[in-house]
């Protein structure tokens, strides 16, 4: 049975509607992050950017665009709870050494490492599931993420990038979602899929600043200790460099003024986030990281118009 460990840090939390679920599943539904479902959306808006940048927009979707669109939904909420059991089972001794991660279901014990991997089994079977509803091509893309998922915890061993490194593994959604359309991986997807990189090392170096002095105690390496004081000055580029992708990724798939106009508020939003972040403060560190939904809708905005 899950110990009550979930009001020792914020990273857990026990109120809202995890407290109403039956006690023996909470721990797999904190172990798979459902209870944050920020992560599912930074997943899965890269993808529906493709879809809808590569489809032509909204006005010309079919009624295969929407279904990927909800394949692509269904995908990033079981490929993400995967994703971070793969991580938990890599790190359990790591997380209780941190104090925002020290309560979680596996670095407390309140799931065993066998029963995590029974569990990850069953997500990468409906996984398996739904990628095979999608083109050859798609599912060959899907194939080949699957073992950086596997890797990807190791990075924060051996470089001080693993936030690159997730960044590789976040975007694929790009090339998976413009392949599902196309039937193909050309040029403006490359971009997009750059542009989708860049976003993720910034706003993943936002989020490691909530752990840097836990980290640099654990030996966990990370942008946020590399970079230290400059990070806001890198996050700017960053951010900057993932506008040019995109806006340039729009150029090379003709999507016009309007798109292009509309994702300027994408930028503007980037630009607002970096200025108000406080790179010492926890709390701000965790808002301006959630804050990249609302920006990724606003690409979105602009793919789909």
């Amino acid at each position: 049975m899950m110990q009550d460990n979930t009001t020792k840090h914020t990273d857990i939390k026990s109120d809202g509607w995890i407290g109403r679920i039956p006690a023996f599943m909470r721990p797999y539904v904190l172990l798979a992050r459902l209870d944050r479902p920020i992560g599912i959306w930074l997943l899965l808006l890269p993808g529906w950017w493709a879809i809808a940048l590569a489809s032509g927009g909204v006005l010309s979707f079919n009624a295969y665009d929407i279904r990927l669109i909800a394949l692509f939904g269904a995908g990033a909420i079981v490929m993400r709870a995967a994703g971070c059991v793969v991580n938990d089972l890599w790190d359990r001794k790591l997380d209780a050494k941190v104090a925002r991660t020290q309560a979680r279901p596996l670095a407390s014990g309140d799931v065993r490492p066998w029963q995590a991997a029974l569990f990850l089994s069953a997500l990468l079977f409906a996984g398996l599931l739904i990628l095979l509803r999608m083109p050859l091509v798609t599912v060959l893309l899907g194939f080949l993420a699957v073992p950086l998922i596997g890797i990807y915890p190791l990075m924060k061993r051996i470089t001080w990038w693993p936030q690159l490194f997730l960044g590789i593994i976040f975007s694929f959604g790009v090339p998976m979602g413009w392949s599902a359309v196309t039937g193909l991986v050309d040029f403006p997807a490359f971009l997009l899929y750059t542009g989708a990189i860049f976003w993720t090392l910034g706003y993943d170096t936002i989020y490691a600043h909530q752990d840097k002095e836990d980290d640099l105690r654990a030996g966990i390496k990370s942008t946020a200790l590399r970079l230290g004081p400059d990070s806001r000055r890198w996050v700017a580029g960053f951010y900057a460099a993932a506008w040019f992708f995109m806006a340039w990724a729009f150029m090379a798939a003709e999507a016009g003024w309007l798109s292009l106009a509309l994702l300027t508020a994408a930028g503007a939003h980037f630009l607002s986030q970096t200025k108000r972040w406080d790179m010492n403060d926890p709390a701000s560190s965790l808002t301006a990281f959630r804050s990249n939904r609302n920006a990724g809708f606003l690409v979105l905005l602009a793919a789909a118009l």
